[in-house]
């Protein structure tokens, strides 16, 4: 209804305002390559049309107000910019006023509009929902050379729509401060206690959030006496963030410890988070990519490997054994004995890991939303 209301309303912006650029992320947020790429914009390039669209309820609505036009989130004012701007770019597949109807329209090919995926992050797993076939996107970016060919060889694009240009939030990754005595637990969500379908039964004990393995993995971390020690005798801080999807359960996770910390969303920004923490501790999620980026050091805990490849993220070109930056760990014990030594070696970065994060992200300097902005504005030009 409110598409189909904003209409005239689009048509009228169509010819007035023919070089429009929309952008935005998920509908509370302005912290991930959207609001990089637009920040940039409004400062390096005022002259652009551009808007940004966002929950003004939201906490990051205080950061991005006046940098420029923001529009209400999934109004109808979305809409009518939506559909008539020059281009929709956002760093979330599901970037769009409303994104199932919003999907149907563009991958059937009702509404023939131009759409830039700007990433929310580095990808290394094969991802079927964001294959071409699936999205119809006008232009795909990437940042490491070996995700750029597994994204041209796998992806379905055409020839030319996928680009190396890096992801624009990077540009904020080369002013870090690092807290050396601070330590990022950050895992991924998991699809099947986020979001229940018929088969999450299969996979985990459902009766309850704290039954599943992923709370017990996690809280048997923040609880331990061993960890507890260690942090208290090297001074040390650990601050636990779950992915977004995961944030709902927070209230679940608990700890007494002085040394240990529970962040959650709307008072912790992830960036912020990750430029901060000498060391990190994550299991899947791709912002390892960011702290590699940073050439710092981290380890992996899989507990549910197995799981998680079967009813989530299919492993791609990217082996975590053999191309990660830092070791793999499967049960509690070795994730102890591997932050143990890290501990003991002040969070120091090993060489072998070191070398592999700057053979992997061969761009790295400040230019990620200059190349951003070209990039879509050669796309403006081309239509």
């Amino acid at each position: 209804l409110k598409m189909l209301v904003s209409i005239p309303y689009a048509a009228c912006l169509k010819k007035k305002r023919k070089q429009m650029w929309l952008v935005c992320e998920e509908y509370n947020e302005a912290r991930d390559n959207g609001y990089w790429l637009y920040k940039y914009i409004r400062k390096a390039h005022p002259e652009q049309d551009v808007v940004y669209a966002i929950n003004k309820e939201s906490v990051d609505y205080e950061k991005i107000k006046n940098l420029g036009e923001v529009i209400q989130y999934g109004s109808i004012k979305h809409w009518a910019y939506y559909l008539a701007a020059s281009i929709n770019i956002s760093s979330q597949k599901g970037g769009k006023p409303n994104a199932a109807v919003c999907y149907l329209l563009e991958v059937y090919g009702i509404l023939k509009n131009t759409r830039v995926f700007l990433q929310h992050g580095v990808i290394e797993n094969d991802l079927p929902f964001l294959h071409y076939e699936n999205t119809k996107m006008r232009m795909f970016i990437t940042t490491a050379p070996r995700e750029h060919q597994f994204i041209c060889e796998k992806f379905g694009y055409p020839d030319g729509w996928v680009k190396c240009v890096g992801i624009a939030r990077l540009d904020g990754l080369h002013d870090a401060k690092v807290k050396k005595n601070q330590i990022l637990v950050m895992p991924t969500w998991r699809k099947w206690i986020s979001v229940p379908s018929s088969v999450s039964a299969t996979l985990d004990d459902m009766s309850s959030f704290e039954a599943t393995e992923y709370c017990k993995r996690w809280m048997e971390v923040l609880k331990s006496s061993e960890i507890e020690e260690w942090l208290a005798n090297a001074g040390m801080e650990l601050v636990f963030y779950p992915h977004r999807n995961m944030q709902k359960f927070i209230s679940f996770f608990k700890t007494e410890s002085k040394h240990v910390k529970i962040a959650d969303w709307e008072h912790y920004d992830v960036q912020q988070l990750l430029k901060e923490s000498a060391f990190l501790i994550t299991d899947y999620s791709s912002i390892f990519n960011d702290f590699a980026y940073m050439r710092k050091p981290m380890i992996y805990y899989q507990f549910d490997n197995e799981k998680f490849r079967k009813a989530q993220y299919e492993e791609g070109y990217f082996s975590f054994k053999e191309d990660g930056f830092g070791p793999v760990c499967e049960t509690f014990e070795e994730l102890k004995t591997a932050l143990k030594r890290a501990i003991d070696e002040n969070l120091k970065n090993p060489e072998v890991y070191l070398n592999r994060e700057k053979e992997f992200f061969t761009i790295w300097d400040t230019d990620n939303c200059k190349r951003n902005y070209e990039e879509i504005k050669k796309l403006q030009e081309s239509l």
